[in-house]
């Protein structure tokens, strides 16, 4: 059942090694190495797989370029409504690639790598879709980071998530950031100082996830959740997504004052308007999908 919708909702890509895979505007055969980002879309929702399980499909400097590539590929088209951040294998993310950040790569290597790894989560949350973390596995560190960076994220029972830094000496003051902001501070202060991970029912219960599901659910549930939002209006998803990222980093009463603008500019859209007609009128919403105001 999950295994049919995939296919339904991304074409029939296929990820194995005798297959072309698709990755930007780049093709790779079997004789070349494998994309360590695989991006595919189809019907509105876009799929970015992290594609480097013999490393744990760890955040190294190359990685974070390529998910940044396909996180920002034609991201203001119409036809993306929403994007899924999934991995191949039984690690969704280890984290930072420690080899990358040894005293031998140096002061400004180590800049860069932190700097992208900052500008890949800012994304996340700032590009006008909502964003999907579908996760099977172990996410830490940066792995843990990029999950709690995601709008929504849905976890198999099996998946763990931890910021184990400590243990290795690198304190996870980046991961800090976004797992900071989605989960209780003492919880967020004892996995980072402890390291210890945290089951996917623990992680539901203290916010860093969604939902919990069972692995042969994992896809299905994710899809229907991508489904759902493809049937609202792109313009209006973009400014709520927008609004709730900036009210949050708000007290009370801007975040108010920033809300209660944004819901009359949501009124002033066609689609907006849209909306209510075709709710007064008891029908379907037929949605423009395109940023225009109403006419007067």
């Amino acid at each position: 059942m999950a295994r049919s919708l995939l296919c339904r909702a991304v074409g029939v890509f296929q990820l194995s090694r005798t297959s072309t895979l698709l990755t930007g505007t780049r093709f790779y055969s079997q004789t070349e190495p494998e994309p360590l980002t695989v991006r595919l879309q189809n019907n509105g929702i876009r799929r970015i797989i992290l594609n480097n399980p013999k490393k744990r499909n760890a955040l190294s400097l190359s990685m974070l370029e390529s998910l940044k590539e396909n996180i920002l590929t034609d991201v203001d088209s119409d036809d993306l409504r929403v994007v899924i951040i999934s991995a191949k294998g039984p690690v969704f993310s280890s984290g930072h690639d420690l080899k990358e950040l040894t005293s031998a790569q140096g002061r400004e290597y180590h800049t860069k790598v932190f700097h992208t790894c900052a500008e890949v989560m800012t994304l996340i949350q700032d590009i006008p879709v909502p964003v999907i973390a579908m996760v099977n596995g172990v996410a830490t560190a940066a792995g843990c980071q990029l999950v709690a960076s995601c709008d929504i994220a849905v976890a198999t029972e099996k998946s763990t998530f931890a910021t184990p830094g400590v243990n290795v000496g690198l304190f996870c003051s980046t991961p800090a950031v976004a797992i900071g902001r989605a989960v209780p501070r003492k919880v967020a202060m004892e996995m980072l100082f402890t390291g210890t991970p945290i089951s996917a029912h623990n992680a539901l219960l203290h916010g860093l996830i969604s939902k919990v599901v069972p692995e042969e659910r994992l896809e299905e549930e994710t899809l229907a959740i991508a489904q759902r939002v493809c049937q609202a209006s792109r313009p209006v998803v973009a400014l709520g997504k927008a609004t709730f990222q900036r009210q949050m980093a708000q007290g009370r009463d801007a975040a108010y004052a920033t809300a209660s603008k944004m819901m009359v500019d949501n009124l002033a859209l066609r689609d907006g308007q849209e909306g209510i007609r075709a709710f007064i009128e008891k029908r379907k919403p037929v949605w423009s999908n395109k940023a225009e105001k109403a006419h007067d």
